[in-house]
């Protein structure tokens, strides 16, 4: 516990999953907290706020055991306000103290629930954890994520233009060349007080100057954690980085492409296959698994209508260009950056390197633990991370259970950069557009709708969304690009 950045873990002094009412309950009390929130994340993929000064006890008791009502069609284009009401009821596990309140505020992410006290079909919480059980439940496997959150920041050139930083050039950079290093180790820590699992953070290679303006980038990235909770604390982290942003007086954005030749902000996606509570993405030999090899198939198949959630405005698309390090073709490969998915390099050395850098060091070796993931490299910052992870559930269970992923997983490798193998050319392309996206989503909707995974109203809207941007010919010229930059700058 005295090493666990998490506020609530330590002072509770039990893990997150056995939270009680009681014990939230006597937090409170415990700790003098006179107000509580509720969050739960609309049809927009945002976090949305209900707050509550807490009268009693009794009253306290009454929100944790029945939740509240709210206007569901204010949250969701898919609800009549003729018949709109919902509920939203607490989950406990994912109370975490308001790092930006003014008072001691408690919040907690709610589930929704409809007027039948039946979880809510179209409400993203439930979408993951049903894609999660179908998977779970027809193949015994089930899926830990981690998300690279990478970002800009956006701020005043004049009154930063010591030690400039070079554009493409700024890959775990130091200050001075950076310049807001210190606000990045905030946002790291606060994330970290709530309960979600930070890998690391560091300066990314983008660095651009538009119209007096300078956008730094950096990257988050996250600890597997079981899909529900990654897609939560990805949410979180947006609204963590957005406030911190403002406190510092500049910009912050995960918009997918801010100018022509520079770097994009990808979201990509680790995966680690678990069975029984081990990591199974490699086998006992150090290779991929044949579980593993399916899961890439189903991915690999499904990648078309993934953008559909991971790639959801007309600048997602001038990401996915040639020579950025975003994929562009439908592919897979051992550490190559090229691929659409790519297997990083793991810990399967058996010496231990740091017995070589250390000699002195006469402390007995520990076992590494199976870190090893497979990457999807396509979804960027304007992804819906409920959906997004609840249709990479999806295409894990279409690769398991599906005769030919493992056929696919073979023809579809490739061992070298794209751009420069000869087997280019049989390789089909990922979308290029919202309008190709929706209809990839079209041919493959009966997947995502099997086992009631996803709504028939989930699927029209998303396609009719994607369809209202009309960008088939779109483009990705510097106009085309800035034409649009302003309008989706506050995505995702």
């Amino acid at each position: 516990m005295q090493l666990n950045a998490d506020k609530l873990v330590c002072s509770i002094k039990k893990p997150r999953k056995e939270f009680t009412k009681k014990d939230i309950i006597k937090f409170i009390k415990d700790n003098n907290i006179p107000m509580l929130n509720f969050n739960y994340v609309g049809g927009d993929g945002k976090l949305k706020t209900l707050s509550f000064a807490i009268n009693n006890e009794s009253h306290l008791n009454e929100l944790l055991e029945y939740g509240e009502r709210v206007d569901g069609s204010s949250l969701f284009s898919y609800i009549d306000s003729a018949n709109s009401d919902v509920y939203v009821v607490p989950r406990f596990k994912t109370a975490f103290l308001n790092p930006f309140s003014s008072l001691p505020t408690l919040n907690i992410l709610c589930s929704y629930f409809d007027s039948n006290g039946k979880e809510l079909d179209i409400a993203p919480e439930y979408i993951v954890k049903k894609a999660h059980e179908q998977l779970k439940k027809h193949t015994g496997i089930s899926l830990n994520t981690l998300g690279e959150l990478e970002y800009y920041i956006i701020f005043d050139k004049k009154e930063n233009d010591r030690f400039p930083g070079i554009p493409q050039k700024n890959y775990h950079e130091s200050s001075p060349f950076v310049k807001f290093g210190d606000m990045r180790d905030e946002i790291l820590h606060t994330i970290s007080s709530i309960g979600a699992k930070v890998k690391y953070a560091h300066s990314e290679v983008g660095n651009i100057t538009l119209s007096g303006k300078s956008f730094e980038q950096y990257e988050i990235e996250f600890l597997p954690e079981p899909l529900e909770d990654m897609a939560d604390h990805i949410v979180i982290a947006k609204w963590i980085m957005r406030n911190i942003s403002a406190k510092y007086g500049v910009g912050i954005t995960f918009a997918p492409k801010l100018a022509f030749n520079h770097a994009g902000t990808g979201l990509h996606i680790h995966i680690e296959a678990v069975k029984n509570n081990k990591n199974i993405t490699l086998d006992n030999n150090g290779k991929l698994s044949i579980a593993a090899k399916k899961i890439i198939g189903g991915l690999l198949e499904l990648s078309p209508s993934l953008t559909a959630f991971g790639n959801t405005n007309p600048i997602s698309y001038m990401r996915l260009v040639p020579h950025q390090e975003a994929p562009t073709y439908i592919c897979w490969g051992e550490k190559n950056r090229s691929a659409l998915i790519r297997i990083p390099l793991g810990w399967a050395l058996k010496n231990s390197m740091s017995k070589q850098v250390n000699k002195h060091d006469t402390t007995k070796s520990t076992a590494c633990p199976e870190k090893q993931t497979f990457e999807l490299r396509s979804p960027d910052g304007s992804a819906n991370i409920h959906l997004l992870l609840a249709g990479i559930a999806v295409a894990a269970r279409h690769g398991l259970m599906n005769d030919t992923s493992l056929q696919t997983t073979q023809d579809l490798y490739v061992d070298k950069n794209i751009f420069k193998s000869e087997k280019r050319n049989e390789l089909k392309h990922l979308p290029v557009s919202c309008k190709e996206s929706a209809q990839r989503l079209k041919k493959q909707e009966s997947i995502y709708i099997e086992h009631n995974v996803f709504s028939q109203k989930i699927i029209d809207g998303l396609i009719k969304q994607l369809e209202s941007f009309d960008d088939k010919d779109l483009g990705t010229t510097p106009e085309d690009i800035q034409k649009y930059i302003e309008k989706f700058i506050n995505c995702g």
